[in-house]
């Protein structure tokens, strides 16, 4: 079955978190026998920054960001079974929308697949005019990675068809435990780039803990920092490929999750982070977030903190030993049930019962 994949980037992690996700879900599709065809933008000095090049278990195709390229790529949408269009693709996105979804086949699952699903169901809350009102009554399927049951109801009431959350998981063969680099070595580090909807998290979670805690060593990773000023204890380490984050989540005592606004109020969206760093063995703090106790144990595989205070606390009496132990244990849970062939086992079934109750109503 071949699918044509409309998304930001397979290639590049650089201002595109859903860089992990995206390599986890297709290779493990892939491994199902899945033709897949990628297609990105070149947008955001993104192929300047990439992590990978075109991996052998899936196509890339990248595309100048002009109005002729869309379109001579969403034509491409005819020659596939499965055609998803996924969210923040980053270059004229509603027109690449609209092209997809008329190019597909007549025969073809059409997906919508949404990895910001919180932003967009408040994009389309607010503005009746918005496109994808119009577009979700052309679209078999929605899928997102987080959410849970209050995005699946919210995308019904809007008219979806069919909505499931798919959540982010683990790739050991990418994320697992590696040596400590003396680069990463403190006692808590953070990993994300600056954006509007999390910037006062992290300092509430990460910088106010830092002042508190004056002799303790803090990091940070990712871009957009450059300019933002930092305790004396906290050393930014600029934009840290995903070759690297391995070792930035085994070296620190602990490291740090903060969710952007919309994930933390919506719950049920456990970043791409939080696994990657539990596949590592890292011992992972994470803010409070409804639903976190389905995908890790508070206490015993996580640690949870309300607030700045909290990971202060967290952070001041967490010994080297108990934190092994924590990430010993996230891992083998994640091993055990969160891992990408796990999710596209789900994804592979959902497919086939689409095309399979399309066969029997053709058989009526």
């Amino acid at each position: 079955m071949k699918i044509a994949f409309y998304g930001s980037s397979l290639l590049s992690s650089y201002w595109n978190g859903a860089a992990t996700y995206y390599r986890g879900l297709l290779k493990a599709l892939s491994k199902r026998g899945y033709d897949i065809v990628f297609y990105e933008p070149d947008v955001y000095d993104r192929q300047k920054h990439r992590d990978i090049e075109a991996p052998d278990w899936c196509s890339v195709v990248v595309y100048e960001p002009t109005a002729h390229a869309l379109m001579q790529v969403a034509s491409r949408a005819a020659q596939a079974d499965v055609v998803v269009k996924a969210s923040g693709v980053g270059f004229e996105d509603e027109a690449l929308l609209h092209a997809v979804l008329d190019n597909a086949r007549p025969d073809a699952l059409t997906v919508f697949w949404d990895v910001d699903a919180p932003a967009t169901l408040s994009e389309l809350r607010n503005h009746a005019e918005h496109p994808l009102h119009e577009a979700l009554t052309r679209i078999g399927l929605v899928l997102t990675y987080g959410g849970g049951d209050p995005v699946v109801w919210d995308y019904r009431a809007l008219g979806a068809a069919e909505c499931v959350p798919i959540y982010n998981a683990l790739d050991p063969e990418t994320h697992h435990p590696v040596a400590a680099n003396p680069r990463f070595a403190c006692d808590l580090a953070f990993l994300g780039n600056r954006l509007p909807d999390r910037e006062a998290r992290v300092d509430a979670f990460f910088l106010d803990p830092a002042r508190v805690l004056g002799s303790q060593r803090f990091r940070l990773g990712g871009s957009g920092w450059g300019d933002k000023p930092l305790p004396a204890n906290v050393s930014w380490l600029g934009h840290v490929g995903t070759r690297d984050h391995n070792a930035f989540n085994v070296t620190p005592k602990a490291v740090l999750n903060i969710s952007r606004d919309s994930m933390a109020a919506n719950g049920f969206s456990p970043a791409t982070r939080v696994f990657e760093a539990a596949g590592a063995g890292a011992c992972l703090i994470t803010d409070a977030w409804l639903g976190v106790e389905l995908f890790l144990t508070p206490g015993e595989e996580i640690l949870v903190a309300r607030d700045g205070a909290d990971v202060a606390e967290i952070v001041r009496t967490l010994t080297p030993k108990r934190a092994k132990a924590i990430g010993a244990a996230a891992r083998r849970r994640v091993l055990a049930e969160h891992t990408y062939t796990l999710r596209a086992q789900l994804v592979d079934d959902i497919f086939k019962a689409h095309f399979e109750r399309r066969a029997m109503e053709a058989a009526e």
